[in-house]
């Protein structure tokens, strides 16, 4: 061990050495700050790096999970271990769409439609839509993408008859707003937003194309007419390792 002086007084304050791994993980840290290991690219196997490290497969795998856990890199299980691609930063406020959120990354996308049904509103979302329970809603699940990457999926609530029209709009235009506008609502807020991290169910990981043991951004959401009227309640999962959320409810 090595020892240094401490300022607050006469005893020693020790440091290990840098240990065979560490010292491999900051390598490879160094290789992606300097663009040796670009976004995306998929690093060597476990055993080209033991190799060019000159160690066994298990101290090469405690540097690529350390390096994991900082978020630089993503482990694909029978893929490979890949440089974390940098997050798109999606501004979440009072009034911005899907759309308008990646317009404001700089990148393109949209909504597409994977199922939709007819249901009856359970005790929970009938009070979040102050509905009676039992009445009718159409609920859709949704894929938000970017630059053909699944951003976030969604189970979204709409009463009915009030909506009967959004579901063929939202998939002719992948956009929630369209919908809403052929259903006579020119005007709409965000009323209130829930954020927590929490692991993917097997439908969520498989949508989001991502492994079921990495986790999710789960925000549940309520949106209101001009007249405070509910007309969505939506939980919606973000890839944790492609999205930064921005809460603004700045008017």
């Amino acid at each position: 061990m090595t020892a240094t002086e401490s300022s607050l007084g006469s005893s020693p304050i020790y440091f290990p050495r840098q240990s065979a791994w560490s010292s491999i993980a900051s390598s490879i840290s160094n290789a992606i700050a300097n663009g040796t290991y670009t976004p995306g690219q998929r690093l060597p196997s476990e055993n080209s790096l033991a190799l060019e490290f000159n160690v066994n497969r298990h101290t090469v795998r405690r540097a690529l999970a350390y390096l994991y856990r900082q978020g630089l890199l993503k482990i694909i299980q029978g893929s490979g271990t890949y440089v974390e691609e940098f997050a798109v930063d999606l501004v979440i406020n009072k009034q911005a769409s899907h759309r308008q959120s990646l317009a404001l990354a700089g990148l393109r996308g949209g909504l597409s439609v994977l199922t939709s049904k007819t249901l009856r509103a359970n005790a929970t979302q009938a009070k979040l839509l102050k509905v009676p329970v039992r009445s009718s809603l159409l609920m859709l699940t949704i894929l938000g993408e970017a630059q053909d990457r699944p951003l976030h999926f969604s189970e979204r609530w709409f009463p009915l008859p009030r909506f009967q029209k959004l579901n063929d709009i939202v998939r002719q235009t992948g956009s929630i707003s369209a919908g809403f506008r052929s259903c006579g609502v020119t005007h709409y807020t965000r009323n209130e937003s829930r954020v927590s991290a929490q692991m993917p169910s097997a439908l969520v990981a498989e949508n989001l194309r991502q492994p079921q043991s990495r986790p999710v951004l789960w925000v549940e959401s309520i949106n209101v007419d001009e007249f405070g009227v509910p007309i969505e309640y939506a939980s919606t999962w973000f890839a944790g390792d492609r999205v930064k959320l921005t809460l603004s409810y700045n008017d």
